[in-house]
């Protein structure tokens, strides 16, 4: 508690929750600071908080229940099954697989502005956008970040189930999981009584308040508000395979997938900053590297006002949650590596 204390001092920070799992047990878990500066409410454990692109990890274990269903694989062409989505080039819409997409390989740098600055709550919409977005590198070259990737999985699921990619999380995931107050958007949540504000710095010195953000379209890459117990739940199932209290939420064939690095992100020689962390790769809405000698599996999460960390360590049974309401970037992998330190 005093070391977290210190870095929630150190950081100047609002506030932060943390959960540390141990196989099927939460064995800590704390909230740190307050929920909003002005009214000065505690942040406890069930505080939820935008948790950004720890979304993307949901969004794929969706896709990959449609891959073991075999409506489709991660390796053909997309447009074999979803025509609707267009890339720049022909290259691109012969090339461009699900586990490209799912990877951020598809030779597409992020475009955010395009969906950061243009809001809009229609998928279809947004979708239509990427025909003009020019890549840098070609398909399967170079590992990219891409958002509109995991907005076109969303679609995809929604084509494949005839229903929205909000149904389908609340249903094949959070349902199952006990995920009672997990939602998303922002729209669905506001009224929670137990909801983090989100914080940012003005000129690097003036903590202020910030408006949540409006993420619905972009939804699948994104979209989700949770705590860190219902977050440990989820966690608690890539802990054991994909399943929860016996229940198969994950599918088998898409857990092995997702835990794999499918393309490495950059160097892998330990640095200064980072001298414990060995290699990166992305898998399949997470990234894999070495921390300490031990295989970590980890996705971290960012929307304006909010940071979020998600980390799991499959062989050693151990999980850890961070979210934040505000968006000091690497606050929550400090925390993070303090504990697992």
């Amino acid at each position: 508690d005093a070391e977290l204390e210190q870095v929630l001092k150190d950081w100047k920070a609002a506030g932060f929750a943390v959960a540390v799992i141990e196989k099927d047990k939460v064995v800590y878990a704390k909230g740190f600071g307050v929920r909003d500066i002005k009214t000065r409410q505690p942040i406890t454990p069930n505080t939820l908080f935008a948790i950004g692109s720890c979304t993307k990890a949901f969004t794929s274990a969706l896709v990959g229940q449609l891959v073991a269903d075999g409506k489709f694989t991660y390796d053909e062409p997309v447009r074999n099954y979803f025509p609707e989505l267009k890339f720049f080039n022909g290259d691109m819409n012969n090339l461009i697989s699900m586990r490209d997409m799912m990877s951020h390989k598809t030779g597409l740098p992020r475009h955010d502005l395009s969906w950061y600055f243009n809001q809009s709550d229609s998928r279809d919409s947004l979708i239509q956008r990427i025909q003009y977005m020019e890549p840098t590198y070609k398909p399967k070259e170079k590992y990219q970040y891409n958002n509109f990737m995991f907005l076109a999985q969303g679609k995809v699921v929604e084509k494949f189930t005839k229903q929205s990619w909000e149904l389908n999380m609340r249903e094949k995931i959070f349902k199952p999981l006990g995920m009672e107050r997990s939602n998303m958007p922002y729209s669905a949540v506001k009224a929670d009584t137990n909801l983090a504000s989100p914080h940012s710095y003005k000129n690097d010195s003036t903590l202020r308040i910030v408006p949540h953000y409006n993420i619905a379209g972009m939804g699948p890459a994104g979209a989700v508000y949770s705590s860190v117990l219902e977050m440990s739940k989820w966690v608690q199932t890539w802990i054991y395979g994909g399943k929860y209290n016996g229940v198969q939420v994950v599918a088998p064939s898409h857990f092995k997938e997702a835990t794999t690095g499918q393309v490495v992100m950059g160097a892998g020689i330990p640095d200064k900053e980072h001298p414990d962390v060995i290699g990166g790769s992305y898998g399949l809405g997470w990234m894999v590297s070495g921390y300490r000698g031990h295989y970590q599996v980890e996705h971290g999460g960012a929307i304006d006002g909010f940071i979020a960390s998600t980390c799991f360590f499959p062989n050693d049974s151990i999980g850890i949650v961070v979210l934040s309401n505000q968006d000091s970037r690497i606050m929550p992998a400090v925390v993070r590596r303090r504990i697992s330190a």
